[in-house]
């Protein structure tokens, strides 16, 4: 049973792996949403990039940066030794996947030690997808205001920091690999079903209606 330690703090290293994981995935998606390929850079290009980075920074990069912060932040609650890791090699593939039309965005993991139980480790493997929800009920009223106001950004904003995450909650909740899934899964079987099977419900209604695209 690991010993709490409520103490959380980030080396330089640390900081300059999330921050490099947030701008790479902006770029990413940014030319992902622009539709790939020289399409989406002539897009860029023509109309401004700041909107379409800071979009993507504000919705897909916030959704994966504060997955993996969430992780870190209860693995440190129980004790651990815990550090996110960028893969710089997966955030290269993704800006390249983006360029052909499609995206593969696997930013890197919170690596922590120390000894641990099933309900701690699940718990910590929960984290990630329950902040995205959390991200997800967020982003409903920056949707709703920017559609009452009139305003075409927050209105995107909102649509799709919605649907990332629900995306990102739901797919990270699948039990297989290294997954976050497989380690609720492992740890309580009530605890996974409560949360993916809505999580799985909503996503694939949003993505029905093209809520977010």
């Amino acid at each position: 049973m690991s010993t709490p330690n409520p103490s959380l703090s980030f080396s330089s290293k640390e900081l300059q792996d999330l921050a490099v994981a947030w701008v790479a995935l902006g770029v990413a998606f940014a030319i992902f949403f622009a539709g790939g390929g020289g399409r989406a850079v002539s897009g860029i290009l023509s109309g401004g990039i700041v909107g379409p980075l800071l979009l993507s920074l504000l919705t897909a990069g916030l959704g994966f940066l504060l997955h993996e912060v969430a992780h870190k932040v209860v693995a440190v609650r129980f004790g651990q030794v815990a550090e996110f890791r960028a893969d710089y090699g997966m955030l290269f593939l993704a800006v390249v996947s983006a360029l052909v039309g499609f995206i593969f965005a696997a930013p890197g993991a919170v690596h922590h030690r120390g000894r641990l139980t099933k309900r701690e480790h699940g718990l910590i493997a929960l984290a990630g997808p329950a902040t995205n929800v959390l991200l997800a009920v967020v982003f409903l009223p920056v949707f709703l205001v920017g559609a009452v106001v009139g305003s075409p950004f927050l209105a995107l904003a909102g649509s799709r920091g919605l649907t990332i995450n629900l995306f990102l909650a739901t797919f990270n909740m699948l039990p297989f690999g290294p997954l976050d899934g497989r380690t609720v899964l492992g740890w309580s079987t009530t605890a996974f079903v409560a949360f993916f099977v809505p999580s799985a419900i909503l996503t694939a209604g949003v993505f029905v209606v093209g809520f977010g695209f």
